[in-house]
């Protein structure tokens, strides 16, 4: 039978080659330190896609190690060719791709979101208030914007006039107003040509295929 002398070394054991992988190299911060480090990162992540808002967003140049040059404002564009260091950046930034990749838009206003979420609890945190109480007030407003948006929708027939304002209205983020009213068309033609009655579309069956041009 182990005495308790032989288990609080076997622990002290395990606790110090848990220690010994972590990175001596490492920065280490307190709670509250650490806390407002990953709001900047958060609101320095938004600051950088805020002004890529909307039809009226500018471009942004990206150039790459080789002296390639892109021009985008599209903010999954931007999130994927950035160099994000930062954990919570990062994860910030997975969130936004993973809404581009479900709903084919929406990344920038995600991280935007995001980042004045953390801004304004920054100033509740200052007051004392405990970040699962923050984080679970936001779970039930969201449940509660969930549920006016159920009670409030209007029920619409999926025709071509609403796809292409719905396309328009998604490229105008991304292009000239003059190229998006000519692609809004050209996209949902191509999706409407391989739709089958009332089944759903085959998403399997869109391919979008790059030009290079010299």
């Amino acid at each position: 039978v182990a005495t308790q002398s032989t288990w609080d070394i076997f622990c002290y054991i395990l606790v110090m080659s848990s220690l010994q992988m972590v990175n001596a190299k490492a920065d280490q911060v307190k709670k509250v330190q650490a806390l407002a480090l990953n709001i900047n990162a958060g609101t320095g992540l938004k600051e950088v896609l805020r002004t890529n808002l909307g039809p009226k967003g500018t471009y942004k140049m990206l150039i790459g190690g080789a002296g390639q040059i892109k021009l985008t404002k599209d903010g999954n564009v931007l999130l994927q060719e950035m160099q994000i260091q930062h954990p919570t950046a990062c994860m910030i930034a997975r969130a936004a791709t993973a809404q581009d990749d479900i709903v084919g838009d929406g990344t920038t206003t995600i991280v935007l979101f995001i980042g004045e979420l953390l801004k304004l609890s920054e100033s509740y945190l200052m007051e004392g208030i405990h970040p699962r109480t923050l984080a679970d007030g936001i779970e039930k407003a969201k449940s509660r914007c969930i549920e006016f948006l159920d009670k409030t929708k209007i029920a619409k027939i999926v025709d071509r006039e609403l796809l292409l304002n719905m396309a328009h209205i998604s490229l105008l983020t991304k292009l000239s107003p003059g190229m998006a009213s000519t692609m809004d068309q050209i996209v949902v033609d191509a999706v409407l040509a391989i739709k089958n009655g009332e089944e759903p579309i085959d998403l399997h069956m869109v391919e979008i295929m790059h030009m290079r041009h010299k």
